[in-house]
């Protein structure tokens, strides 16, 4: 009776794995359109947020159809790659590759106010976990525009500032030149000098994420000097 009782436990167990590993991954697969539906559209509002243009879940992707008029991906040498969706790269994975293999996406775009732009995206490590964003480019190619950033995981009130308003609005017009060399910008613990074109005041209480920031957007931004440079006007 025992032996028939320990059989029927191992029996049912085993027909229940089963079946809740059917249920998870049927629900995997009929969720998975829509949690890229999601992330398509979060993607195109942060975009569009670097450009000043502030974008709602429901008219994001008429907007960015409206002010996103072109994608395409570079190598490390600013050459143009054919046949690859620059909207389709993700930043995460090119960075595990060497630097000559990777895929760098750039998107030109008109703001409200008609200037021409470029967006650049961004990837880097905060405190804990991934910070990333959007920076657009005035046409000289090292003025910019705007930015939008994002996180996971940072702490409330600290690092999690770096996607207010507060924070994000002091980028416009900081240069990422010093003629011709690249100099970046520097997020700066104790505040930057108002005269400061390349400098931002630090999150405080959040230099590690801040710091990290920093480092992201040199990284980053880096990669696309040659492009850059030889299309400065």
């Amino acid at each position: 009776m025992k032996q028939f009782t320990n059989r029927y436990i191992f029996i049912f167990s085993t027909v229940m794995v089963v079946v809740v590993a059917a249920l998870l991954s049927l629900a995997a697969t009929l969720l998975q359109p829509a949690q890229e539906r999601n992330l398509e559209i979060e993607k195109k509002k942060n975009m569009l947020e670097s450009i000043g243009v502030h974008a709602t879940r429901e008219n994001a992707v008429e907007l960015y159809s409206k002010h996103i008029t072109e994608g395409f991906v570079l190598n490390s040498k600013g050459e143009l790659v054919d046949g690859v969706d620059a909207f389709t790269v993700v930043l995460r994975n090119e960075q595990k590759k060497p630097l000559d293999e990777q895929f760098l996406p750039v998107f030109r775009a008109i703001t409200d106010d008609g200037e021409k732009v470029i967006i650049l995206p961004v990837e880097g490590k905060g405190l804990w976990g991934p910070i990333y964003g959007y920076v657009s480019l005035r046409s000289d190619m090292n003025t910019i525009y705007g930015v939008n950033f994002d996180h996971k995981g940072e702490t409330p009130g600290l690092g999690a500032e770096i996607n207010t308003s507060g924070f994000e609005g002091m980028f416009p017009g900081k240069k990422l030149y010093d003629n011709e060399n690249f100099i970046s910008i520097h997020v700066l613990k104790g505040g930057a000098d108002p005269s400061d074109i390349h400098g931002v005041d630090a999150i405080s209480g959040g230099t590690i994420t801040s710091k990290g920031l920093e480092k992201m957007l040199f990284d980053c931004i880096k990669k696309y000097n040659d492009y850059l440079l030889k299309n400065r006007i």
